[in-house]
């Protein structure tokens, strides 16, 4: 009986070592997939495409059950002209569960084609073009302070920072967003999965004459210490494991929610022609370790890279904002109980009854976020704003018309 006992005992060991090294292995191929939709855009060159091809394969050869990489690999062959490659590719990933199959997502097609802009900057000396109130107004705020993985160090004021962005948006002065139209995800309200089913809300919902916000205030992760710009956002239930000397990497990738998943939510299926987003990627103070800022020992935090925000603002009528550049950090500050990114956003929205135009705001919290750092915390913070290329311009505040008249640059405007 002994005997037996310790056959099935060394059994069960090897079925679970290899049920482990396979969800590494799935792990690691699930960032190759993120890799290769980084270098996935609508107008994706033949080099990027064969770059991403071969990222997707590799993720293949390392988790062959992907649906993800084979999807995507489908969609990519098909670009490169490999119509038979790019059939057996979609058959492939009808035989696994995949969420980009199921939802038909298409990196290649952009909801808001390029030379569609609503509100462009005017020229020196030319007055703003009028325009319409969109016809609803849509959000998605999310703020993350806590997670379940206690090896991820807590975050102070992410959440009240979300709670205090939700009530501008929803104040009758400043937002006049409806009630049932703004989504708020907080603490373990924002799982990875939550995360995506409220994208894809807002994907559902949102009209080509509405308006959308994306609000999030979380840690950041780049892929590897040395990788300047964030590739992840860390959820409430990612999973960096349980040594807090030595985090899980395939871990993070298989649990932590994509920075490019979100850029593509926007690029690809967010129709709405006026699109703002808010991305806060924040750091604990005392989550630093020997000069580094890391969540984990080998897990640092950052912003968002400039490749990111050139993903994210694809199209027309897309604004970003995000807390930092790329080698720094957003802060957060006890003397205030908020980040000093959301804490001077939040006051520039309410300026001129919320009707601020979004590069003013932008110029307020800018000027303000880096004048308190660098006299409070001795640090460089320096919020960064990126647009779309037809230099698209609104306010958040503006009440929504059930008819909305959406104002278009003419086409000698646009030629200036």
């Amino acid at each position: 009986m002994r005997r037996v006992a310790w056959v099935l005992i060394l059994l069960s060991c090897g079925v679970l070592c290899r049920q482990a090294r396979g969800q590494a292995r799935c792990g690691a191929g699930k960032d190759l997939v993120v890799q290769a939709l980084e270098r996935v855009q609508a107008d994706s060159g033949p080099a990027q495409l064969a770059d991403a091809n071969q990222l997707l394969k590799r993720a293949i050869e390392l988790c062959s059950d992907l649906g993800e990489a084979w999807y995507y690999r489908s969609l990519v062959e098909g670009k490169l002209g490999h119509a038979q490659l790019a059939s057996y590719a979609m058959r492939q990933a009808q035989l696994f569960p995949s969420d980009a199959l199921s939802e038909r997502l298409d990196p290649f097609v952009l909801s808001t084609p390029r030379g569609r802009g609503l509100e462009t900057t005017p020229s020196p000396g030319q007055p703003s073009k009028p325009s319409g109130g969109p016809a609803q107004k849509w959000a998605l705020v999310i703020g993350i302070a806590s997670f379940e993985d206690k090896v991820i160090p807590p975050l102070s004021y992410t959440a009240s920072d979300a709670k205090s962005f939700a009530e501008v948006l929803l104040s009758p002065q400043y937002g006049h967003f409806k009630q049932e139209n703004v989504h708020v995800l907080l603490n373990d309200q924002a799982t990875t999965r939550h995360i995506k089913e409220q994208l894809n809300w807002l994907a559902r919902s949102a009209a080509p004459d509405d308006l959308v916000v994306v609000y999030i205030a979380a840690h950041g992760s780049p892929r590897e210490v040395d990788t300047a710009g964030v590739s992840y956002i860390i959820t409430h239930d990612t999973d960096i494991g349980t040594d807090p000397n030595n985090p899980d990497v395939d871990s993070l990738y298989a649990t932590a929610l994509p920075m490019v998943d979100v850029a593509n939510a926007v690029a690809t299926r967010v129709r709405a022609e006026r699109t703002a987003i808010f991305l806060d990627t924040c750091f604990s103070g005392n989550a630093a370790q020997a000069d580094k800022k890391l969540i984990a020992p080998g897990i640092a935090t950052g912003s968002v890279a400039p490749a990111t925000l050139d993903h994210i603002k694809q199209g027309s009528g897309r604004i970003i904002f995000t807390a930092s550049g790329v080698n720094e950090e957003s802060l957060e500050s006890d003397s205030i109980k908020h980040g000093y990114f959301t804490y001077y956003l939040v006051q520039a929205l309410e300026q001129q009854n919320g009707a601020i135009p979004l590069t003013q705001a932008f110029a307020f919290v800018q000027q303000h976020v880096r004048s308190r750092a660098q006299t409070e915390a001795h640090a460089e913070q320096n919020p960064v704003l990126s647009r779309s290329e037809d230099n698209t311009d609104f306010s958040l505040g503006a009440p929504p018309a059930t008819h909305a008249s959406l104002a278009r640059p003419s086409a000698q405007s646009a030629a200036e």
